[in-house]
Formats: C-alpha cells, structure tokens, sequence
C-alpha cells in the first residue's frame, strides 16, 4: 500500500485505532505526534479518537555525513539514547557524536519553545498516550519517545505508525504496551517510499495543526 500523503496514512492509521480501541476503553486518552512529520498523521489519528493532541518532541542523532539514518535520538532533557551495535560496527563513540548531540539539543528546545510557548506539558500519569509519526525506519527516535514517555507513568503506552520496517516494529513491541502499524512491506527501505507526497512539514504546519486541534485542552 502506497499513501497519498500523511493526512490519508493517518486517516487510514485512525480506522485500524479504531478497531483496536473497541476491544478495550481507552483511558483519559491522548495523542502525542513526533514533530514535524507525525504531525498531520496524528491529526487525524485524534479527530477520530476524539482526544486531545499534543507534540513530543525527539531530535534523531545521524550518522554523521549520512544525517537520515538514524543511530540515537534526543528526547527532553534526557541523556541521548544511542543504538550500540551501529554505533560500534561504525566506528563511532559517544564523544565522537558530542557535537552532533549539542546541535540536535539546541533545535529540540527552539522547537519546543516554538510549538509550546508557555504551555505546560500535557500530563500523561494514568492515560492512555498514543504516540504517532509517519513511519517506523531504524526506529530509535520512538524508542527513545517511548522510554522518556514510560518514566512518566503512563497507564497504557501505545505507538502507533502507518508504515513501518518489520524489525523495528518487532523490536518495539517491548517497549510499548501496545504497536499498531497496519503497513510493514519486506522490502520497506524507507519511509518516504511508502508516500506519493512525502514533502518536509515546517514549523508552520505544526503550529497550524495545534492550535487547529485545540491543543492544551483537557490537561487534568
């Protein structure tokens, strides 16, 4: 299956949601997207939840020269969560990846500052937190969301992504209560593959989208 663009995966994300939240009631839910291109997916993915929506935000660490794949990531004011194997078999080290680490910090809080202002966090002790992006590639970036999210006592944990590689959905399974991917092709590749229109979402998409959504409300 290919997506025409991020508001169909999530539409077609929220129908298999759906499914799945009838076979048990969701608890105080909440929808939080990892900006910028879990953002429309999980628009969608709230409207049909009829929940609140809020954003998450997590900064990739990259390979260096190869910035797209994925190899730690960056949530809050978390230590950065690597992948060891790929980070070994490249050659690299935690010092080596230092400056990267500092790059990626300083546009994670100018992104939350941008897309939260003053807003407190939403609060997400005893909820159902249904974490949402447009797809699963080396699927550090969601480890890591979900582990910070974890910490936070959560009552159910759930990832939910249109497409993902199969591996990764498998090796995410331990750290959520809960993944919903309707799409996981063999030959996966890559996210972008997987969408018709798979242009960049900006700052201005995000906010659009929050404020559209009413975000901020039902915070308890």
């Amino acid at each position: 299956m290919r997506f025409q663009d991020r508001r169909h995966a999530g539409r077609e994300l929220a129908a298999r949601l759906l499914e799945w939240s009838a076979e048990g009631a969701l608890v105080d839910p909440l929808v939080l997207a990892l900006p910028r291109g879990g953002v429309p997916v999980a628009v969608e993915v709230a409207r049909a939840l009829g929940a609140p929506l809020d954003v998450l935000v997590a900064r990739k660490i990259g390979v260096p020269g190869h910035p797209e794949t994925g190899i730690g990531a960056i949530v809050g004011d978390d230590p950065p969560l690597f992948d060891r194997r790929s980070v070994e078999m490249l050659g690299l080290s935690e010092d080596v990846l230092g400056p990267d680490v500092t790059r990626e910090r300083t546009e994670l809080r100018r992104r939350e500052q941008r897309y939260r202002g003053d807003r407190p966090a939403p609060r997400v002790a005893g909820r159902t937190v249904i974490v949402v992006d447009d797809g699963l590639a080396t699927g550090v970036t969601a480890r890591a969301a979900l582990r910070h999210l974890r910490r936070r006592g959560p009552a159910r944990l759930v990832l939910a992504v249109p497409v993902g590689a199969p591996e990764s959905v498998a090796a995410l399974r331990s750290e959520a209560d809960d993944v919903v991917c309707p799409h996981q092709p063999p030959d996966f590749r890559a996210v972008g593959l997987w969408y018709t229109d798979f242009d960049q979402v900006d700052d201005e998409e995000v906010t659009r989208a929050l404020h559209g959504h009413g975000a901020g409300a039902g915070r308890g």
